[in-house]
């Protein structure tokens, strides 16, 4: 999902005709209505390739019990599952944004044969976005989602149980909190859980988190979480891929190219939904002529494997600059965003960040500077680059090294540092 961004329109010479938003962005009324009209028609091409609607498994209990966090609901053996092993679709019990008992789904792996004394130990995987519409949950597919989990055979082969949630409001009912921490994080720690319930799946109590671009953000929330909404697990490693980190920063340099529009699509549209109580309006940020531009975007999906746009000729057309506004310049979008950057609570297990140098959407500077803000705070950090990586290759790129870490982390082993040494008292 590479772009490069617009130039800055020069305001000495633009056409008076044109309006001019309070962000210093242009729109051409008759471009952009020429655009909505293309993407009325796209919609109908974008459809046949879409995934399916999830299923009756996906249609939770009403009300959801108030069983523990974890428990699961229901679950069923997936048709296909990588060689030696078994998979399970699972509809497990989680926590709401407001602490109500809900509904997610997701995917459990494990390896066939007889577990280690003590069973298996566990990986969570979170994956990167998929989209905000129900259907775009990784799970609904024969395979449960494996093609898209980096690097699953070499795990499963090596003993661990891998966890694949899907988040709330995808497979479930929406909305998707889509970049909210808290909602993602308790999803994650969740699907561990429900792993150690199934029946004839023995799972041990510790595990590493392990997730990319919005699984990055995920698994970091769930770190910060960990020892007091899960503290029966022991989460001894937390590795991130090209993680989303600083959410304002990065809206702000990914927003003008076609990937940076269609996830500032998707998060806007989220947000509008999940904080509508805080006031949190589209209307307010997005231009009016825009929105179905937004809306159709919202409305589809991003392929889980390599994360290419499906729907790219929309994305296309929101080049044309959408916004009204800056959302991280007017409340409650920027206290959204604030809430929902990584790393306000210290994660108090080793980190691995995983960040390729031509990644145009994670930007390697954000990342940086979150990084070096967490090693002043006295995380252990282990920030690996790799040069010429981007944003869609960096996890097959560090699949391996991710793999040789974790290893590391449940043999024990010290867990390395990139974060400078701390100045002699």
């Amino acid at each position: 999902m590479d772009h490069a961004t617009d130039p800055t329109p020069d305001a000495s010479s633009s056409d008076p005709a044109e309006p001019v938003t309070s962000t210093g962005h242009r729109h051409h009324p008759l471009l952009l209505l020429g655009a909505v009209l293309v993407v009325a028609l796209l919609a109908l091409g974008v459809r046949a390739i879409e995934p399916n609607d999830p299923g009756p498994f996906y249609s939770p209990p009403n009300p959801v019990a108030p069983d523990g966090a974890g428990t699961i609901i229901r679950s069923e053996v997936l048709e296909t599952a990588p060689p030696g092993s078994t998979g399970w679709r699972v509809l497990y019990r989680s926590t709401g944004l407001d602490d109500e008992p809900i509904a997610v789904s997701g995917t459990v792996f494990a390896p066939t044969g007889t577990p280690p004394a003590g069973g298996w130990p566990v990986v969570a995987w979170a994956h990167p976005t998929t989209g905000v519409a129900s259907r775009c949950a990784p799970s609904i597919g024969a395979d449960g989602g494996a093609g898209a989990i980096p690097g699953l055979a070499d795990l499963l082969q090596a003993g661990y149980v891998v966890t694949a949630t899907d988040y709330p409001g995808l497979g479930t009912p929406g909305p998707h909190p889509y970049l909210v921490g808290e909602s993602e994080g308790r999803a994650v720690l969740d699907s561990v859980r429900a792993a150690r319930q199934l029946e004839g799946l023995s799972a041990r109590r510790d595990v590493a988190l392990w997730g990319h671009s919005q699984g990055g953000h995920a698994v970091l929330f769930a770190g910060q979480l960990a020892p007091t909404y899960a503290p029966e697990l022991d989460v001894i490693g937390v590795a991130a891929a090209a993680p989303a980190t600083e959410l304002a920063e990065l809206l702000r340099r990914d927003i003008g190219g076609v990937s940076g529009n269609v996830l500032a699509s998707m998060a806007l549209t989220s947000w509008s939904q999940v904080y509508a109580d805080r006031g949190a309006s589209l209307d307010a940020v997005v231009e009016t002529t825009a929105m179905p531009l937004v809306d159709l975007i919202s409305d589809n999906c991003i392929e889980t494997t390599g994360q290419d746009l499906i729907d790219l000729p929309a994305a296309e057309l929101l080049q044309v600059r959408f916004l009204e506004v800056d959302p991280w310049s007017i409340p409650p979008w920027d206290t959204v965003l604030s809430e929902n950057t990584p790393g306000a609570e210290r994660l108090t297990m080793p980190v691995l960040i995983a960040q390729g140098t031509a990644d145009t959407v994670v930007w390697p500077g954000v990342t940086a500077d979150w990084v070096a803000a967490q090693c002043r705070t006295g995380v252990t950090i282990d920030e690996r680059l790799y040069e010429g990586r981007t944003h869609t290759e960096i996890t097959q790129a560090s699949a391996g090294d991710v793999r040789a870490w974790i290893d590391d982390r449940f043999d024990g082993r010290r867990a390395p540092s990139t974060c400078p040494a701390p100045p002699p008292p």
